[in-house]
């Protein structure tokens, strides 16, 4: 998500270094496959598979004093003293292990499941959520503020996670530099277009697989075809989303007036506008927007469940979900949230937004990427 980093309380100075040669070891930034099967569905005990408890989150113990270790993306950011909130209503502190991307996070975690780094995983979205899930590497626990999270956010049946926050991934453009108003993904391959649309690469940019996945669940077996439409009207490829944004886009000087960005980078440029303004420079294809949803579980092996448990009912909490919008520019999950006056104002909410079953998106995802390499790079 875009995200503007202020403070990020209670780092935790951790070596990770074994863990990250694991990966690079799996071959170019590629997720390595594992073969621990699903767990089965059944109402026998036994860790991932077990029932999920909705039990209090201390399970009658007492946490105070102990320490849960929240392992998250490098992107993740709260206000001073939210964490140290929980410290106060608890007694148990955070620690935070920031590991990179949220590809990079779902790979560590498989990595070290058998000793894992932390208790808590947050940062898992719907286009990793597979591949975690497959593992094995989470606990189940149903929150009971779950009661709060619409049914359509809840993506695993089984609540071997819980989801915290989402954001939708779209087109932008700026409006005083194209040509007209785009309203649809066709309208990019049209003549008057050529050479406006900057994109992130979907192997090394997260923005960049959700676009994939939006054309994907946008046009079904014409994919491939959009995509050639877009590669002969001059679409251009960065590496990651700063590439993009702040080096092709206009926004950073550049001269592409169209650009896969969030739905939220509108309030964004109102927020950091130097100077100030009140309205936002650019607009999104509402039909574009493809929704992430982040999750959070409890990571198997944990020897502090019950603090973990707590951890993840505060993430559904006012104190947490009204925080993140202005820290992380995603959308809270619980229905009533307080939302800031320049989302209200300035985001472009999709009617329905695009999105494809995580189980497709782990079974195609390869391939998926590995064609559209063929198409857009050859």
């Amino acid at each position: 998500m875009t995200t503007h980093l202020l403070c990020r309380p209670f780092r935790l100075a951790v070596a990770v270094a074994a863990a990250m040669l694991l990966v690079a070891a799996c071959g170019d930034g590629e997720i390595p496959e594992t073969n621990t099967p699903v767990p089965p569905q059944t109402d026998e005990p036994s860790a991932a598979g077990a029932p999920a408890t909705e039990e209090p989150a201390d399970d009658g113990l007492s946490i105070a004093g102990t320490t849960v270790t929240l392992i998250s993306h490098d992107s993740f950011n709260l206000s001073e003293g939210t964490l140290e909130e929980f410290t106060a209503q608890t007694g148990v502190t955070v620690e935070l292990l920031e590991v990179g991307d949220a590809g990079t996070l779902v790979a560590q975690a498989i990595l070290t499941k058998d000793a894992p780094l932390g208790d808590v995983l947050f940062g898992i979205d719907n286009t990793f959520l597979q591949r975690g899930l497959d593992a094995g590497i989470f606990v189940r626990y149903k929150s009971p503020a779950l009661a709060g999270v619409p049914d359509d956010l809840q993506l695993d049946p089984r609540h071997r996670v819980t989801p915290v926050d989402y954001g939708d991934v779209c087109v932008n453009y700026w409006k005083d530099a194209v040509p007209r108003v785009p309203e649809s993904l066709d309208d990019l391959t049209f003549p008057e277009f050529a050479d406006q649309f900057v994109v992130q690469h979907p192997e090394t940019s997260s923005p960049g697989l959700a676009f994939l996945l939006a054309t994907i669940a946008a046009f079904g077996d014409g994919w491939e075809l959009y995509w050639e439409d877009l590669r002969a009207n001059g679409v251009t490829v960065t590496a990651g989303w700063e590439d993009a944004y702040y080096g092709e886009f206009t926004a950073g000087g550049g001269d592409r007036s169209v650009v896969v960005s969030y739905a939220s980078s509108p309030p964004a440029e109102v927020i950091y506008a130097d100077p100030p303004t009140d309205v936002a420079p650019t607009g999104v294809i509402t039909e574009s927007c493809y929704r992430q949803i982040e999750f959070a579980g409890i990571l198997a092996g944990t020897d502090n469940e019950a603090g973990a448990r707590a951890l993840i009912d505060f993430m559904l909490s006012e104190t947490w979900q009204n925080d993140v919008p202005l820290n992380m520019f995603v959308y809270p999950v619980i229905e009533g949230a307080t939302l800031p006056p320049e989302f209200v104002e300035h985001t472009a909410v999709p009617d329905d937004p695009l999105m494809l079953d995580p189980a497709e998106i782990e079974a195609n995802r390869d391939a998926w990427t590995e064609r559209w390499v063929e198409i857009v790079l050859r």
